[in-house]
């Protein structure tokens, strides 16, 4: 949305007031954080299964800690998730059924049914929905995309790599379980389908604890490759994609990338769509198509 010069932002007469549904590292690292900056949100509650830890992520803001899952609902107009995504899938669609528009955390949940069930109540309800696929807010991938559809590709290599499986906060259940795949796989198959083209073919090889490898064909013939791991020694994340054809390569790169400057386009964003009530691009459907992919590169 663009909005006029001359007409006041959707916000400006008051934030949106946003719940935050988990207090973990991320959730007061990034989410918590983000939301209470404004101008355009205010973090109004809190509440995790944890109220402990629900009480160090609300403090700081002055946002209120919430008993249980209704009264964070009964304190915000929009809801944010920081949670496994098991519990976002569980707890998403009631808070879609109650008219909240949803910050959703990839992937939508642990498998393609669940996904499916939370798209479904995001759809059924007509409430808004935001994927924090964090890499798409920053200005210098929006540039890469929009030079990539302008391109005749012929192939693409990528990678996302981390050691963060290995150790520390992010070496949490779910992301051990599933591994590479379910955890990295959304953001880089997401770049990919946008910078390429739709993916028609996938297939995956490897140990989605360890290294994945996946190819994928796109609707315009081309070939993509795409490596995932969470679980090696790097000096610092790695994600780079590299895109091929008649002219040189165009090249992404998130090394020299400062991730602050995703969170005040994320924030607009998601109030902006909020308020004026128009989809967005990276909204639950995008997330289920994502699911789907994962899920048929892992049937072959």
């Amino acid at each position: 949305m663009t909005t006029h010069p001359t007409e006041p932002a959707p916000w400006t007469h008051r934030p949106l007031d946003v719940g935050l549904v988990g207090a973990g590292p991320w959730a007061r690292a990034m989410h918590a954080r983000m939301l209470a900056t404004g101008p355009e949100t205010r973090l109004s509650a809190v509440w995790a299964r944890r109220p402990e830890a629900a009480r160090l992520a609300a403090t700081p803001y002055a946002a209120h800690v919430a008993a249980d899952f209704e009264e964070l609902l009964d304190h915000c107009e929009a809801v944010a998730f920081a949670v496994p995504p098991a519990v976002q899938a569980e707890l998403a669609p009631l808070a879609a059924k109650r008219g909240k528009p949803l910050l959703l955390e990839k992937p939508l949940g642990p498998d393609l049914a669940a996904a499916r069930r939370l798209a479904d109540a995001v759809a059924e309800a007509d409430v808004v929905s935001q994927l924090v696929l964090t890499k798409r807010y920053h200005p210098a991938t929006r540039a890469f995309l929009a030079a990539a559809r302008a391109r005749d590709i012929a192939g693409a290599r990528s990678c996302y790599l981390h050691g963060a499986f290995l150790g520390g906060d992010f070496a949490t259940g779910w992301r051990l379980e599933h591994g590479a795949l379910l955890d990295l796989g959304p953001h880089l198959l997401d770049l990919l389908d946008a910078a390429v083209g739709p993916i028609t073919e996938i297939r995956a090889t490897g140990d989605p604890r360890r290294w994945t490898e996946l190819t994928c064909e796109h609707a315009n013939g081309t070939v993509s490759q795409a490596s995932l791991s969470g679980a090696v020694d790097v000096p610092r994340a790695l994600t780079r994609i590299e895109l091929f054809g008649a002219e040189a390569p165009l090249v992404y790169d998130t090394a020299e990338i400062d991730h602050e400057e995703c969170w005040p386009i994320l924030r607009r964003d998601f109030a902006t769509a909020v308020r004026t009530h128009t989809p967005t691009e990276l909204d639950a459907r995008r997330g289920l198509y994502l699911q789907s992919l994962i899920d048929r590169a892992t049937e072959h």
